[in-house]
Parts: structure tokens; sequence; C-alpha cells
């Protein structure tokens, strides 16, 4: 039977073999036991191989019916229109591109490309048949906000402005207020002077009265973008998932986005944790087509 493929670009490179919403094969690059490699470092020649190497690989020889990537930043007709967060890849026909080398291999199958955080909801819908929309915010070295199914427009609600203070300019877009800039990894690092996120959420913990005022600011910033999709779209779940989702109190969150939603058709949204989210957009790209 035909399987699909799966690939995430993010922090590593995973590639996956998908059949019935369910992995196969998977590669990470680097592998696990690996020296750690700085995406942000490789040329977009490299990427491609490393994905053309792992594809070969997890298809073990059987055909390929589809082939779905899914990669961070504005995605759109198979074109990434920017990425902060790794800016070598602004403006690559990644859709063609990717095509074009997979071929080499003797893969045809059509390449779809999206959003990577987009690839997280849609992973979200088809393992937990989850009532739509399905709405993820993806908190990691950016903050991506994933939506299934996928509608027309951006839905970079990452850079929701959150903040009207003009030293709030910590995102990696160079943007003031955004969420991203309070509430992603590498924004709270500058912030703190390379002091990394575990130790300023333990500083709040014991005391620290500046770390703790900024994870209240932290909780803030989030219950702010999420009240905004409330009263966009109406209310729902929200996942959470990342790196950074740990630190999320889910009490203190729930408390401030019902201080921000008053109206009551708008009530009732409720956050859940989801974990291993590599393995949720490998499946959620895959189905993308």
């Amino acid at each position: 039977m035909p399987i699909s493929i799966g690939v995430l670009v993010r922090r590593s490179i995973w590639v996956a073999a998908v059949e019935n919403a369910a992995l196969g094969n998977v590669l990470m690059y680097p592998a696990p036991g690996q020296l750690p490699v700085e995406l942000k470092s490789l040329r977009l020649d490299e990427i491609l191989a490393e994905i053309r190497r792992m594809a070969a690989a997890v298809r073990s020889g059987g055909e390929v019916a589809a082939v779905g990537a899914a990669v961070p930043g504005i995605v759109r007709n198979g074109v990434i229109e920017d990425a902060p967060n790794l800016g070598q890849l602004k403006g690559m026909r990644i859709a063609a591109e990717l095509a074009d080398v997979l071929k080499e291999d003797g893969i045809g199958a059509p390449v779809t490309v999206v959003n990577d955080a987009d690839a997280l909801a849609a992973g979200i819908a088809v393992t937990r048949a989850a009532e739509t929309p399905v709405r993820v915010w993806y908190l990691g070295d950016g903050i991506g906000f994933g939506h299934y199914p996928r509608g027309e427009g951006i839905w970079e609600a990452g850079h929701s402005v959150v903040s009207l203070d003009p030293k709030e300019r910590f995102c990696a877009c160079g943007g003031l207020g955004h969420l991203e800039g309070i509430c992603g990894h590498r924004a709270m690092r500058l912030r703190f002077l390379d002091m990394e996120p575990e130790d300023i959420f333990a500083g709040a913990l014991h005391g620290d009265a500046r770390a703790a005022d900024f994870v209240k600011l932290w909780h803030r910033a989030l219950a702010a973008a999420t009240a905004t999709s409330i009263h966009m779209e109406g209310p729902g779940c929200f996942y959470l998932t990342g790196a950074n989702a740990d630190f999320v109190d889910l009490k203190l969150l729930d408390r401030y986005v019902h201080e921000m939603v008053k109206m009551s058709p708008l009530e009732g949204s409720r956050f859940e944790l989801v974990p291993t989210s590599h393995d949720l957009a490998l499946i959620g790209a895959a189905a993308a087509q």
C-alpha cells in the first residue's frame, strides 16, 4: 500500500513514513547522539539534501502517494514568503524545489507545504477526531498559531500585538509589542541576558520579584492573544504544545482569559497540553494534501 511522507523543519529536521494517520519509520537530523546543528547555519541545498536522504530511507523502496512538509513562517502557494526564525528560507519555492530533489530518487508524488503550526493543528484533528476549529499555540523559539481547517489569510497570530509598550521589541521579526517578543524562547533569553527560560520560571517560584512579574506578563500575553482569537472566531479548546509548554500554569492562564472575555456567548474556552508535538506535526503535514 502506498505511504505518505511527512517532513518537519523546525529546530531539527524530521522525516517520517505515514500510513493511515500513524507513523512508520521516523528519522531525525541531527540524529540522537550526534552533535547539534544550528539549522540557521545550513544552506538551502544542504537542508534539501538531508530531506532527500531521509525520505529515501524511510520509504524503504515503497511507493509514495504524497509528500507533505511543515516549515515555519508564512507559507502560501508553495513559497515561504517570510520566516523570521529561519531567515535563509525566505523566498524559497519550497514545494517545487523539494519536488525536484525527490524526483531524483524516483519519488514523483505531489508535494504540499504548510506552516508547521498548521500541521500540528491538522495532526491533532486527524489523531484525536477533535472538534473544529482546532487551534493550537506552539511555544518554542518562536510562537506559532496553528489552525485547522486551514483558511484564507496569514494566521501569524504569534505576532499578535499584546502590548503598547515601545520597549517591547524582542520579537525576531522586529515588530513592537508582539506575543512572540514576550513568550518566545529567543525573546526570553534576550530579555534576561541569556538566562534560560527554565531558570526564569524557577526564579519566580523562589521569590525573584523581577522573574515573578515576568511570569505574570508571559501568561497575560498568551491570554490576550487567545482572547483575541475567541473574540474573532468564538470559544473552544486551545491546545498548547512545544518545548516551553511545560511553563504554562493552566489555572493562571484560564483566569486571565476569563478576565478578558466577558460576553456570555464567548465564554467556555479551555486549554489542553499536548506532548510530542513533532509526531503530530509529521502526521498533520502528511495529511495536508
